[in-house]
């Protein structure tokens, strides 16, 4: 009997080595499976950000065009203006001249059409007897010694200045006092 014992005996072990082989089997396969799946994550959360990366670029790229589109269509406007303003400057000049009556109010029909052109085209003047010198937006041509204004004061303005948003046009020409 003692060999049958040892057979079967024997036997369980080979059983519970296989038991164990399988185990340690199906663990292996787990941890290949759980780094599959860690780098997958992983990949998948290099995926997300290179996606949300891209989208904010992309949101940038549009707002970036848009405000170059802004200052083309600025700068068009402004070259537009720039081109009609010695117009205006003649009209203005031939006004003033000494000339009949028919004469004089074509004219004045002119300046005011003229003159409601840059408010419908939003452009502002830059430049008013009494303001400020500023070198941004004025041009000093001649100073005169007058005691009545201040310092740095516009006493004559001699050709109109304009602006188009913050985009200067044209500087005024002016007469600065002291």
């Amino acid at each position: 009997m003692s060999e049958e014992n040892k057979t079967v005996n024997s036997e369980p072990n080979e059983a519970t080595d296989n038991t164990s082989a399988k185990q340690t089997e199906k663990k292996v396969k787990k941890t290949k499976k759980d780094a599959e799946l860690e780098k997958a994550l992983a990949e998948l959360e290099s995926t997300k950000d290179l996606l949300l990366r891209t989208a904010a670029e992309f949101d940038n790229f549009k707002k970036r065009t848009e405000r170059e589109k802004a200052s083309i269509a600025e700068y068009a406007k402004c070259n537009i203006i720039k081109e009609l303003l010695p117009i205006f400057d003649n009209a203005d000049r031939a006004l003033s001249a000494k000339g009949g009556d028919d004469y004089a109010k074509g004219l004045e029909m002119i300046i005011r059409q003229f003159a409601a052109l840059p408010q419908k085209l939003s452009v502002n003047e830059v430049a008013a007897i009494g303001d400020t010198f500023d070198p941004n937006l004025h041009e000093a041509v001649m100073h005169v010694e007058d005691e009545t204004l201040g310092e740095n004061v516009i006493a004559e303005v001699l050709q109109k200045g304009y602006k188009f948003g913050d985009t200067v046009i044209r500087p005024a020409m002016v007469k600065v006092a002291n």
